[in-house]
C-alpha cells in the first residue's frame, strides 16, 4: 500500500457531517426495525416493499453524501499527489453502487 493510499484511509468528514450522516443512519435503522415488525405481523406485502423502497432511498442518500465527500477529499488529494490507482477505486466503487 502506498503512502498516499494509507493517507486517505480514514474519512475527512466534518463533525456536522458526520452527525447528519449518523442521524439518516439511525432513521433507516427504525425504518429496518419497522419492516421487519411489519413482516412479523402480517402487513400487506405492498405495504412493506413500500417501506423497503424508502429505506433504500435513505441508504442511497447516505451513499451520495460518503461519494461526494470521497471525491472532494480523498480522491482529489490522491490524484494531485500523482496517485492515479484512484480513479480504478472509484469506478469500482461506482459500479458498486450501481449494482441493483
Amino acid at each position: 500500500m502506498s503512502e498516499s493510499t494509507e493517507h486517505c484511509r480514514k474519512s475527512h468528514h466534518s463533525e456536522a457531517t458526520k452527525k447528519n450522516l449518523t442521524t439518516r443512519l439511525n432513521r433507516v435503522e427504525g425504518q429496518i426495525r419497522g419492516i421487519k415488525n411489519m413482516i412479523e405481523n402480517d402487513v400487506y406485502c405492498d405495504d412493506v416493499i413500500t417501506q423497503l423502497a424508502a429505506s433504500q432511498a435513505a441508504l442511497n442518500s447516505v451513499a451520495r453524501i460518503l461519494l461526494d465527500g470521497h471525491m472532494k477529499t480523498c480522491v482529489k488529494e490522491r490524484l494531485l499527489e500523482g496517485d492515479d490507482e484512484v480513479l480504478d477505486e472509484l469506478v469500482t466503487t461506482i459500479q458498486k453502487l450501481m449494482r441493483k
